[in-house]
């Protein structure tokens, strides 16, 4: 199946990873999150019982719903004020919230409950750093457990409440001595440069700031705090005079992180002969970034809520910082809330070498609300303020797919093209997968098929392009040994999605294998349970193999399921007089009887929205 792409600029696993413009363009073609139903919501003056209110917020909970499951615990812990079991979920709902004083009020009540003292030590412990009083900080974040993850936490977080107080020397010698696994490294050698600069130690600085910079695992374990290394240690060199290793370290992290635009924008200032100042200044901010640290390695699927966690808490820290607002609202999108996304990337500071990122993101999850028009005109505005902003091209023709101007979205990429010149590098490979697809669906396969080779030429083992052009070529029977090649290819990179695995069913079904062609159907349909595409494919396949009952209820199936590309008309009409009879040539006789879902092209940044 050529699946319908959503993109989401900002979200993916690693706030730096994901800017980085292949990764970026991976997030481009990512699969949707099905739609659910609006759920019933009840508020705190609609229940009249412990357990009503008590279900009810657990509800709001799980619907992310913060503001109203707080009122919602509060009503239940009006009924039975001393429920830990409430006043914990509460305390974890405010953070979540942004409320920071509100859930230290319930922390502090907690802080002799051990079910959740890995939240209520940390936060107390911030808020004693912020308040100045390093001394109680590192009494309340003592850690002597066995927890490798807290154990770090915990030690980082003492040594800024060591350079809080002037102990810069024994935090730097305390956490160098720190004993752990190796991935430790890159966050004690990060948090040592930012404690050392904060001391005024620039040569420890700078020693450990390189030792993070030349860490190439560090990009794989905590690409964020990898980034932030880098830049701390071109501002320390741009700060000391020192040019051009300055730029040298920035090149290090463009070799391996491509159009990271906060790079981009700090190479510029610094040839410009300017002096950046340090992201982190004092123990409050560094302490904030631990939390920032710790919560970017952890961002992936499924982990939204842990993640949030420690990014609201560093957020009330340190409110300025631009990473933290732009994962925080690409989390926002992974969880469907996209006005909760614009608030965060709305707040990035005006003068933030991310400021640009965040108002890419903000024009795409503008399309999400259904404000295309302006969506519009925001992402054209920013391209024509930079024309050669290659992940401008990528953002607008997203929202131009989703409202399915194709043309010009085709005239949108045709543009970006002309911008990437006569040596393309790999990472622009999705320029040209973008652009065939535009005219793919403009029915301009003359132009689409060498817009796709000329993305594999670039990337040669990219899945989604393997899958798109091989299920195209399969299902134009154009070439179908080629296409069957090529999306078992995508299959053997991917063979989780069910997206890709339809497409290698539904190639088996054009070439007549029909056998074949149920058994990856089936495994299609339970990947991806739901789709009204696939349930469609399966339908026909099962009638093929004359399973004519089991063929009607999965027709049956694509009516009421996700996926507005099926023609329904032709699935009534399936339903009603099943398929023609085949023909000599199989890979003809059913063409048109069950429609592929065809991509819509880039929607914002949520790496996936998100896969």
């Amino acid at each position: 199946m050529r699946q319908r792409s959503s993109l989401l600029l900002l979200s993916s696993a690693a706030l730096s990873m994901v800017l980085a413009f292949g990764n970026l363009a991976q997030a481009a073609t990512a699969e949707p999150r099905p739609t659910a139903e609006k759920p019933v919501t009840f508020t705190a003056g609609d229940v009249k019982s412990f357990s009503g209110a008590f279900l009810a917020a657990r509800t709001a909970d799980v619907d992310h719903d913060y503001t109203n499951a707080i009122a919602l615990y509060r009503k239940a812990l009006g009924f039975d004020p001393a429920n830990l079991e409430i006043r914990e979920r509460l305390m974890v709902s405010l953070f979540l919230n942004g409320d920071f004083d509100g859930g230290l009020k319930e922390a502090d009540a907690l802080k002799d409950d051990s079910s959740v003292d890995r939240i209520t030590k940390i936060v107390r412990g911030l808020a004693a750093i912020k308040d100045r009083k390093f001394d109680s900080a590192k009494k309340i974040l003592s850690y002597n457990g066995p927890n490798d993850l807290d154990k770090l936490t915990h030690q980082l977080l003492v040594g800024w409440a060591d350079v809080g107080a002037g102990k810069g020397k024994q935090a730097i010698a305390t956490l160098g001595s720190v004993k752990g696994p190796d991935w430790f490294k890159v966050f004690t050698d990060y948090h040592i440069g930012a404690m050392a600069l904060v001391a005024g130690d620039i040569n420890t600085a700078r020693q450990k700031l390189n030792d993070a910079v030349t860490n190439r695992e560090a990009v794989a374990t905590a690409p964020d705090t990898f980034m932030r290394a880098v830049m701390a240690l071109a501002r320390l060199e741009a700060n000391a005079g020192n040019k051009q290793k300055a730029l040298d370290a920035i090149s290090v992290a463009d070799q391996l992180i491509n159009n990271y635009a906060p790079l981009k924008a700090l190479r510029q200032s610094i040839e410009k002969g300017e002096k950046p100042a340090q992201q982190i200044t004092n123990a409050s901010e560094g302490a904030a970034g631990v939390l920032f640290s710790i919560g970017g390695a952890l961002n992936r699927q499924g982990a939204e809520d842990m993640v949030a966690l420690y990014l609201q808490i560093s957020h009330a820290l340190d409110p300025k910082s631009a990473d933290t607002l732009i994962l925080l609202g690409g989390i926002a999108e992974k969880l469907e809330q996209p006005e909760r996304a614009i608030e965060f990337y709305g707040k990035v500071p005006e003068d933030s070498p991310m400021r640009r990122i965040s108002e890419l993101q903000l024009g795409v999850t503008l399309s999400d609300t259904g404000k295309i028009d302006e969506a519009k005109r925001h992402l054209k505005e920013l391209i024509d303020s930079d024309p050669s902003d290659l992940r401008s091209y990528i953002a607008y023709g997203s929202v131009l797919s989703e409202s399915k101007d194709y043309k010009a979205m085709a005239e949108n990429y045709d543009k970006a093209v002309e911008v990437i010149g006569s040596l393309p590098k790999p990472s622009d490979w999705s320029i040209f997968f973008q652009r065939g697809i535009a005219y793919e669906r403009l029915k301009q396969w003359d132009k689409s098929e060498p817009n796709f080779r000329k993305a594999l030429e670039l990337n040669p083992d990219q899945p989604q392009v393997l899958n798109y052009l091989g299920y195209s070529l399969v299902d134009m029977n154009l070439n179908l040994d080629e296409g069957l090649n090529m999306i078992k290819k995508a299959v053997d990179a991917k063979p989780d999605d069910g997206y890709i695995v339809d497409s290698l069913g539904w190639a088996y079904f054009r070439m007549g294998k029909f056998d074949d062609s149920v058994t990856e159907l089936e495994r299609a349909v339970q990947l991806r349970a739901g789709d009204a595409t696939i349930n469609d494919h399966l339908g026909d396949a099962y009638w093929r193999v004359g399973r004519k009952l089991e063929a009607v209820y999965q027709w049956n199936r694509a009516l009421i399921s996700e996926g507005e590309d099926v023609n329904k008309e032709r699935v009534k009409e399936k339903i009603a007089n099943g398929l023609a009879p085949l023909d000599n040539n199989p890979s003809t006789a059913d063409r048109g009887q069950a429609d592929p879902v065809q991509p819509a092209p880039p929607a914002p940044a949520n790496p996936d929205k998100k896969s």
